[in-house]
């Protein structure tokens, strides 16, 4: 049960405190749906408003206290497993000296999580999402090229034209598990690249092409850290976006808020 995690008590625990809520003001909170609970028209109601009053409290605590708001609490993030170990992770301490009791839950899978679902307070995703009551904005564009390593290019010369890639092996996502159209790249740098050597994991592609293995398309902000690969081909560039995204009704929730304004920060790339 997502609630008893991230309270961290038990399912049962969490069952018996919105039933003796749910008695105390007279109206069902939640209902089955098709994927397990979901709130009822009152219980969303009920949620707005203890969000607002989480705010309020922060800001009333602030005012009284004269200092900068001290928020809590837990906040997931459901992020690409990438942009999570090589931007985010190593700055979380950043987030911890300006927010200490903030706890965060980083969701790096493949795939993301729903924020309309409440599966995650807040998505970085790569393309604006079409359904939902989710609040979207672009907050980066991000630059990928064509990258080998050097013990590669000693082996097998520098690739200098696109044409040469189908005489190479190539690095690449497992086709049928991509979970996003935009990381479909080598079939927008040429038609018919297929990769020799898959995963589904950025960080093991990498890896692959730091050993030697053939050429990979990877983010700039991962292949400027690691100084044993090069960029081949320099003409060719791909632009992404990331996008952050939360539900509508957490816009006003304190913690959710200052964690959103932090990563809108730090996910910028010249």
């Amino acid at each position: 049960m997502p609630a008893a995690r991230h309270l961290d008590v038990n399912a049962t625990t969490v069952r018996r405190r919105v039933a003796r809520l749910a008695s105390e003001l007279g109206s069902d909170l939640l209902e089955h749906g098709p994927s397990g609970h979901i709130l009822t028209p009152a219980g969303e109601r009920i949620l707005a408003l203890a969000e607002e009053m989480e705010r309020s409290a922060v800001a009333v605590g602030s005012a009284a206290s004269g200092e900068r708001a001290r928020y809590a609490g837990k906040v997931r993030i459901s992020i690409s497993e990438g942009l999570a170990s090589w931007v985010i992770s190593p700055a979380l301490q950043q987030l911890s000296e300006l927010h200490p009791d903030i706890q965060i839950e980083i969701a790096a899978t493949n795939g993301f999580l729903n924020p309309s679902k409440r599966e995650a307070d807040i998505a970085v995703m790569l393309a604006r999402p079409t359904r939902g009551h989710l609040l979207a904005r672009k907050i980066a564009d991000y630059k990928l090229g064509l990258f080998a390593a050097r013990s590669y290019i000693d082996r097998h010369g520098l690739i200098t034209s696109v044409t040469d890639l189908r005489h190479h092996k190539l690095i690449g996502y497992v086709p049928d598990l991509i979970y996003a159209d935009e990381l479909r790249y080598l079939s927008e740098i040429g038609d018919g690249l297929e990769p020799s050597y898959s995963s589904s994991s950025i960080n093991i592609q990498h890896r692959m092409t730091a050993g030697g293995l053939g050429i990979c398309v990877l983010p700039l902000f991962i292949a400027k850290q690691d100084s044993s690969i090069v960029r081949l081909c320099p003409d060719v560039s791909i632009t992404r976006s990331f996008w952050l995204v939360i539900h509508q009704d957490l816009k006003r929730v304190a913690r959710v808020e200052a964690v959103s304004q932090w990563l809108s920060e730090r996910i910028q790339f010249t």
